[in-house]
């Protein structure tokens, strides 16, 4: 038995550090509105544990990725602080009621919160958990993003179908620019020098100068078998190399893989139902997809576009981080 053992730890030893080598191995992390919980699956979709956290939390982002993470508590108004090694709520940050999407700073001591009700994006110190400023947008802004050297933060308006460009510092508008139908979420080129907006609405992405707000392209999402009106683009992860954006497509259950360069669509995967929430594995091999309406996790093989496995969650799955 012994020899058996030692046998046993030696394969597992040889596979955690072939997986170390390859950069393979990773965890995801899921939000689930309706039962209140985040759970931890390892990279291949394998159930870790489960927290219980606060009520309906929604979008997370990482504060330090792999060790920490906040999430949106949209009925608790407040972001919380997830230590990840703890595997603990260890801080709030209370917020106006109803905090949808947000976005930190670089050096992670601003949370950029967009509140649906008060149409208004708010700055916050997350150490002094004061607010910063507020700024009134368009009714129902959602997708935040920062850029790279944390002076400008981007948010859009769903039913104005505006980008609002802000001085990160002030909150001053820098510039606004119209996009499609309503418009969801952001993706930054690596680069900073695009802004990849999902409208909803629109069955398209927008592609916007993120220095001037000019207009750079359009993509409209056809997909064979699936009527126009299911099709609506939400969540988007672009990759590593800014070379392939994929989105999730919502009621078509499916994602789609675009060709940044030629503004093109690779390829389609069908998924679960309602995908939104979408994360790229840290060595881009592997694709998470929450599906909202079918409470399960889809793993996706990105060289291949080979569904790998879809595994049960939580309820009503809304954002998935992977590191």
């Amino acid at each position: 038995m012994a020899g058996v053992a030692r046998w046993v730890y030696s394969v597992w030893l040889l596979a955690c550090g072939l997986a170390w080598v390859t950069g393979a191995w990773a965890d995801a992390w899921v939000s689930n509105a309706r039962d209140n919980t985040v759970v931890q699956l390892d990279a291949e979709g394998n159930f870790v544990r489960r927290l219980a956290v606060c009520q309906r939390p929604r979008h997370m982002v990482w504060l330090n990725p792999g060790k920490s993470l906040l999430v949106a508590c949209s009925d608790s108004h407040q972001l919380a602080l997830i230590d990840l090694e703890r595997w603990a709520l260890t801080d709030v940050l209370p917020t106006r009621p109803g905090p949808d999407g947000f976005a930190l700073s670089p050096d992670g001591a601003t949370a950029y919160v967009s509140v649906q009700d008060d149409s208004a994006l708010l700055a916050y110190d997350r150490v002094s958990k004061t607010q910063r400023f507020a700024v009134t947008v368009g009714a129902e802004p959602e997708g935040v993003v920062v850029s790279a050297d944390g002076a400008r933060v981007y948010v859009v308006s769903e039913v104005a179908n505006i980008l609002y460009c802000l001085d990160a510092r002030s909150g001053a508008l820098l510039w606004q620019a119209a996009v499609g139908a309503r418009p969801r979420r952001l993706a930054m080129s690596p680069q900073d020098a695009e802004l990849w907006v999902s409208n909803e609405l629109g069955a398209s992405l927008s592609v916007v100068d993120s220095a001037s707000g000019a207009p750079v392209a359009s993509l409209n999402f056809v997909v064979p078998g699936v009527a126009l009106a299911e099709v609506k683009p939400v969540g988007m992860a672009m990759s590593g190399d800014g070379r392939t954006l994929w989105v999730a497509l919502g009621r078509a259950n499916r994602v789609a893989e675009v060709d940044v360069e030629s503004r093109s669509v690779r390829g389609f995967v069908v998924v679960g139902k309602r995908p939104w929430g979408i994360a790229l594995s840290r060595d881009g091999r592997r694709l998470y997809v929450a599906n909202g309406l079918s409470d399960d996790l889809t793993v996706v093989d990105t060289a291949t576009r080979a569904v790998l496995r879809s595994v049960p969650v939580g309820l009503q799955p809304h954002t998935v981080l992977a590191d």
